[in-house]
Formats: C-alpha cells, structure tokens, sequence
C-alpha cells in the first residue's frame, strides 16, 4: 500500500512539480520544493494517516474486543500489567513502523517523480536532481523526520490504546469507540504536524 501511494505520489505531484518549475525557469528551487513539500511534510503525514487507517483501527478493535469479553482482567488476575503486556509495544511498534515507512514512501516518491518527469521530457539530468536534493536537505530534515514519524506512531498509539482500554466495554460499543479513536488520532496527528511546521520555520 506505501508503495502504491509512493509511486502515485511521485507520478502525480513530484512530478508534475518537476515539469511546472522547469517550465517557469525555476529549476534551482526543485531540490527545496521537493524536500519541503514531500520530507517535512505530505510523507510523514500520508505515511501516519495509512498506518492509522491500516493497523490503528485493528488495534482498538482487538483491545476493546478484548477488554469487553473480559481478557484484560484475566491478565490481571495473573499479575500481568496490561499497560507493559498490551500498550508499550504498540507504542514503540507503531513508531518505528512509521519512521520506516516514511523513508520508504519518500525514497519511491522522489525516484518515481524523476522517472516521471524523464517521461515527459524535462530538461533535468540525474545529477542535476540529485544535487537539487542534496542542498535542500539539512541533517535537521533527518532528526526531525525521526522524532516526528516516531511521535506520529506513539500518539496513534496512545490514543489507541487509551479507548481500547480505558473503560469497561460492551461488544457493541466497540465500534463506536474505534471511529472516536480514529478521529482523535487525525487530529492529533495534524496538531503535531503544526507544532513541527513551525518548529520547521525556526531552525
């Protein structure tokens, strides 16, 4: 599914990007069109919106399944803490996922968009894309895409876990809870993206 999305995601945007800026004369701004729209922002935030629509929804699905048939406090009768047992390998899970995934989705989508404009015959060599690239990016751009798809990861997580898990459950509240959960989990997603953005204007 990243995959797919990464490649769209290059055919579609990057590369009509490409094509655009080099129409108007603006090919020295390709590297900082790129880097800004695609690493800082629209990857790590599609990336996140996949794996919460993908493994977030599953997760408070089974967690609430679980909590309503009673299983939680099963595993607390056997002196297992749910929150060690069932909530921190999610949390570390997801955020690694999304990391990983991210880099994947903007490594595809950078190629793909080049493959792209190549096929409609933009005046731009490989080198020249590359270097475009390479002078956009900061090593801040690597260690804020690390923390940020990684606090993407936790907070779907969190906020997961917390509706699976919070309060005693019936079966068919379960269903209720995880639209909820999805939705605070859009939101709180995009309001790190915000904080970042403007973290992204200070460094």
């Amino acid at each position: 599914m990243i995959g797919f999305l990464a490649v769209a995601l290059g055919l579609v945007i990057i590369g009509q990007t490409v094509a655009l800026l080099t129409k108007v004369g603006a090919q020295d701004y390709i590297g900082t069109v790129m880097i800004t729209v695609l690493v800082r922002e629209l990857g790590p935030l599609l990336t996140a919106v996949v794996v919460l629509a993908r493994s977030g929804t599953s997760s408070v699905i089974e967690l609430g399944t679980a909590r309503a048939l009673g299983e939680v406090e099963s595993l607390e009768s056997l002196g297992i803490d749910p929150v060690h047992y069932l909530v921190v390998p999610r949390v570390i899970g997801l955020g690694l996922s999304v990391f990983c995934l991210s880099t994947y989705l903007v490594l595809v989508a950078l190629v793909s968009g080049f493959v792209f404009a190549f096929l409609q015959d933009v005046p731009i060599t490989l080198s020249h894309y590359v270097s475009q690239l390479a002078d956009a990016l900061r090593w801040q751009d690597f260690l804020l895409l690390a923390i940020k798809t990684g606090l993407f990861g936790a907070v779907i997580a969190i906020v997961n876990c917390y509706h699976g898990l919070a309060r005693p459950l019936r079966i068919d509240q379960v269903s209720e809870v995880t639209t909820q959960a999805v939705v605070e989990c859009l939101v709180a997603c995009v309001l790190v993206d915000a904080v970042f953005l403007v973290g992204y204007i200070f460094v």
